[in-house]
Parts: C-alpha cells; structure tokens; sequence
C-alpha cells in the first residue's frame, strides 16, 4: 500500500516536505523489508533527521542529522528508546523556545533532558487532542 494512503494523523498536519520525505522513505523500505514496523521505523527515522515533532505536527529542525543518542546509532533489531521526534541535541534556547510555544510550565529552571521529557509529553498531549477533534 502506497505510503500516502496510511499518513500517521501528525503528518497529515504536517508540511507537504515533511509527508513527502516520509513517504518516499516508507515506500522504499516496504520494497526492502516488506510491510510492517521496520518500514515505519525507518520511515520515522529519516524524517527525524530535517524535522521535529511540535505538538500534534513535524516542524523543520534549525539543523539536519540525528535527533537523539538512539538515531545516531542507526537501526537495531531491538527497538530502543528515543526522545520520541524531539530534537534532544538541539541547544537548550530552542528547546526553551518549543517548551514556551507548547505552554509547558516550569520551562525556565529545567535542565535540557527535563524539557526534551516535558516536551515529549506536551507532544503526545497535543496529538491525543488532535486525535478527539
């Protein structure tokens, strides 16, 4: 099944580049590994390297390449557990900037993995809401 036809709901709220990098990644790893949850991961993987997750939506990233400790090891058989499409080497400023744009109280005395968590669950919040609308 073409890739467009099944658009996870952030990215059909997300950039016309951002569905199109997904897509063309899905599509090619279906033709390497076949259907399922390798092809997605590895679709989700390429995105996370130009875009973050902000809300209920993927935003560009201030600079291209890994997001996290898990995306810059590359593809295990065994899943790990990554900072969810925030961009975790991103300076603590931006992150401040994402955190005050998802209204996450405290942001200011946080320490730079206590906002990629916050914002990671600011994150799932605003997609669950997007979800019920």
């Amino acid at each position: 099944m073409p890739a467009r036809e099944e658009l996870p709901s952030t990215l059909r709220r997300s950039s016309e580049k951002a569905q199109e990098t997904w897509s063309k990644t899905h599509d090619a790893a279906v033709e390497t590994y076949g259907e399922g949850e390798r092809s997605h991961r590895t679709a989700f993987a390429s995105l996370k390297h130009s875009f973050e997750k902000v809300g209920d939506h993927w935003e560009p990233k201030q600079r291209k390449g890994p997001s996290d400790a898990q995306a810059a090891r590359g593809y295990q058989d065994e899943p790990a557990q990554g900072a969810g499409g925030v961009d975790a080497t991103a300076s603590k400023d931006h992150l401040i900037s994402v955190a005050r744009e998802l209204d996450v109280k405290g942001r200011s005395s946080m320490t730079k993995d206590q906002l990629v968590s916050a914002i990671g669950r600011a994150n799932r919040r605003e997609t669950a809401r997007a979800r019920q609308n």
